[in-house]
């Protein structure tokens, strides 16, 4: 067994530890490392697998980037890839990722969720290594769709805060090398179907964008040149996939301007959007809005949503 092999189990015993029983049960069942070995950028010291003690499960020192499955009982033959936030600090598991695994795939879906590596823990190109990780994912996914029981042409992502970030990257920039393909998966196309961004981080431009996820994506002075390369609001045009947007007005963590200047890009560009503007609602809620709250009911407008991109 390799360095590599061990930090990983390491890691996938971490994120067990961290989650309820049943959900931890899930996790332990099928979960796919995404690279044959070390991933791109690894030095000689790889993070230390951790989490900090929160009710999310804030997963940090990711070695090995995985990818756990959860299948539906009956599936619709659409797959959705889910990228948790975090601020590229950490990756918020439970909270953005089991527990809207758990309520996508009760209406069907087959839910593949990533657990990515965070830029600021010691790979080289950085920049590039969420990225790396988000179209590998998609190619792996797209390769074993037949195992999965999907359709690989119904395959898209839907993303949390900078995971928004992440899979707004991943619907404009799905064709730019990153990495140097590795196996046949590679071979596979990276772009979604469909894009789902929920309160997500669209540019690292000043004053509108989360300036933690800026600066351990980047760093702190980034030249201007780095920010515009990873802010995808900029790269939004006609081949950009249909998009469907959630963001509170109130949400003090990332502004709302995120999405409101993605629903007016994605207009300009005719590309096919949705958009979900909350009055109130804050940052970080997941699939945990009262009920009572117009926005608890964004997960049913999104899984209705998604099958009308395929009529």
């Amino acid at each position: 067994m390799t360095d590599l092999d061990r930090r990983s189990l390491i890691a996938l015993s971490l994120t067990a530890a961290a989650l309820p029983a049943t959900m931890a049960a899930a996790a332990e069942a099928e979960t796919m490392p995404l690279w044959p070995g070390r991933p791109p950028g690894a030095r000689a010291t790889l993070p230390k697998p951790g989490r900090k003690p929160t009710p999310e499960a804030r997963i940090t020192g990711v070695a090995q980037p995985t990818i756990a499955i959860r299948r539906p009982a009956t599936a619709n033959g659409i797959g959705v890839l889910v990228i948790p936030g975090g601020g590229y600090g950490f990756v918020s598991l439970d909270n953005e990722g089991n527990r809207v695994a758990d309520r996508l795939a009760a209406q069907g879906y087959t839910v593949f969720i990533l657990t990515y590596r965070l830029p600021a823990e010691g790979w080289d190109a950085q920049a590039d290594v969420p990225l790396q990780d988000a179209q590998r994912a998609m190619r792996l996914i797209r390769a074993g769709a037949t195992r999965f029981g999907i359709d690989a042409a119904k395959v898209g992502v839907l993303g949390f805060s900078a995971g928004g970030h992440l899979a707004a990257s991943l619907a404009t920039a799905y064709d730019e090398r990153v990495y140097t393909p590795v196996d046949a998966a590679d071979r596979q196309p990276a772009k979604p179907a469909f894009a789902g961004l929920m309160y997500a981080v669209t540019t690292l431009e000043l004053p509108d964008t989360h300036v933690g996820s800026r600066e351990n994506l980047l760093d702190r002075n980034a030249p201007d040149a780095a920010v515009l390369r990873r802010s995808p609001l900029r790269h939004i045009d006609a081949k950009t996939p249909p998009c469907f947007l959630v963001h509170a007005l109130d949400d003090d963590v990332v502004p709302a301007s995120c999405s409101l200047r993605w629903l007016d890009a994605c207009i300009a560009a005719k590309v096919p959007v949705e958009a979900h503007i909350l009055q109130s609602g804050g940052h970080g809620f997941g699939v945990q809005l009262p009920d009572a709250q117009p926005g608890s009911l964004w997960p049913e407008a999104f899984v209705r949503w998604v099958p009308r991109q395929f009529a």
